[in-house]
């Protein structure tokens, strides 16, 4: 009887520190999670929210959106941000409504959800691909992610946004590029840059290598900060270097991501950045501005205080 009074004595214990009485209810401090500095997702939300450089110094950074996922899945008290690419059941996660509008295909198109980002792409410079074929199949490659049905509707099955009404038939497009009708299992496209972007890209390449004569790929998606550097910039011709970068946010006109020199860039879908909880924090569906901008500046720590 008395190992029994412990044994109930501990669960209710453990019970008090998760919630607040209310099923379903957390409390307690609340675990902020975010991206490393060079990810697109990152200053996507920051500049969404608009506390750039004011992140709270208990956050802890994660390194790619999965493990953001999984991370806040198994933390009760946690709350990140990620791709509406994710996949939110199996890491145990739900996403927030953002000033009370789901994050969906329809709401990040027609714009009334405003938490987005465009996933855009950058290349080497004409000539700098090693040679003409490659460049080709390239050139194809971004044709058959932006503009065909079939590559846009390969985009869109990944969890980028597209406005399918305005594609061609791959078909019509693949008559630009004889190069498609050539053996070219021994030349290999190579990706670098987001980290957002690898659910889409991957879907893309795996459909497209088929009908490119079976040319190759590799992927090294690191962070949207890699993009340019790794085509473009200082180690265009370094160990990690890419054909093709992306960045799942806008490329900076500084001057700190110069693509003038670039063969092409465009952006092909267009991504929400959510907030997400864990499944079982059953204090919120919907968040605002000024909610996240509080709880993510460290000005509110403590689930039970908001409103």
């Amino acid at each position: 009887m008395k190992k029994l009074f412990v044994s109930l004595l501990a669960v209710a214990l453990l019970a008090g520190c998760a919630s607040n009485g209310e099923t379903g209810k957390v409390s307690g401090k609340i675990v902020v999670y975010t991206r490393d500095s060079s990810s697109g997702t990152r200053e996507a939300f920051e500049k969404g929210i608009g506390f750039e450089k004011e992140l709270t110094k208990d956050a802890t950074e994660v390194k790619s959106n999965d493990d953001m996922a999984a991370k806040v899945g198994q933390s009760v008290n946690g709350i990140g941000y990620t791709s509406l690419s994710t996949d939110f059941e199996k890491n145990n996660v739900k996403a927030l409504q953002y000033e009370g509008v789901n994050a969906s295909s329809e709401t990040v198109l027609d714009g009334s959800y405003k938490l987005q980002r465009p996933f855009v792409y950058v290349t080497r410079a004409e000539g700098d691909f090693g040679n003409d074929d490659k460049q080709q199949l390239i050139k194809a490659f971004l044709d058959f992610i932006s503009n065909s049905q079939e590559g846009m509707e390969v985009v869109k099955a990944a969890g980028g946004e597209v406005d399918i009404t305005k594609a061609k038939p791959w078909e019509e497009i693949a008559k630009n590029y004889p190069v498609l009708n050539k053996d070219n299992a021994k030349i290999t496209i190579r990706t670098v840059g987001s980290t957002s972007v690898e659910k889409t890209i991957k879907a893309a390449l795996e459909a497209f290598s088929p009908l490119a004569g079976n040319v190759s790929y590799t992927m090294n998606q690191s962070g949207s900060g890699d993009a340019v550097k790794y085509t473009l910039g200082s180690e265009k011709d370094g160990a990690n270097a890419g054909d093709i970068g992306f960045a799942s946010r806008a490329l900076k006109e500084d001057g700190s991501e110069d693509i003038s020199k670039a063969m092409l860039n465009g952006q092909y879908c267009i991504d929400a950045v959510v907030a997400v909880v864990n499944k079982d924090n059953q204090n919120i569906t919907n968040m605002t501005q000024a909610q996240l901008k509080d709880i993510f500046t460290g000005k509110t720590t403590n689930w039970e205080d908001i409103q």
